[in-house]
């Protein structure tokens, strides 16, 4: 029987490759920071917050067609825990894109706190 951080992940995941914003919201807490993979370092471009993802959402929607989600994996390591995955779509110019990403999540009151990317690919 899947325990609770297992079903948490399932849902972040379904909701994440449908793009659909408000399942997201629902699987973060209100004070949830997402340290993208894009900007400089050491954290990239930091969203902060349930608003802040939803600007984002409604940005990405505009940069890329077609992102699909697989190959999706979750390794606890303590009270921490990674996701692997692979991203294909189509960017912004048109050109396709194939990635393999790592995120380090945080987890708070059955929440996700902290989504840490890290990608590489074309």
């Amino acid at each position: 029987m899947p325990d609770a951080i297992d079903e948490l992940f399932r849902r972040f995941g379904k909701a994440f490759n449908k793009a659909d914003v408000e399942e997201i919201a629902a699987c973060v807490t209100d004070d949830f920071e997402w340290r993208l993979n894009a900007g400089g370092a050491p954290a990239g471009r930091v969203l902060k917050g349930k608003e802040a993802l939803r600007a984002h959402f409604a940005d990405k929607s505009r940069s890329h067609r077609e992102a699909r989600f697989s190959e999706a994996r979750i390794h606890r390591a303590g009270d921490t825990l990674f996701g692997t995955f692979r991203v294909t779509g189509i960017d912004h110019a048109g050109k396709p894109f194939d990635r393999y990403g790592i995120d380090r999540y945080e987890l708070r009151d059955g929440r996700i706190a902290l989504k840490d990317s890290y990608l590489k690919g074309d």
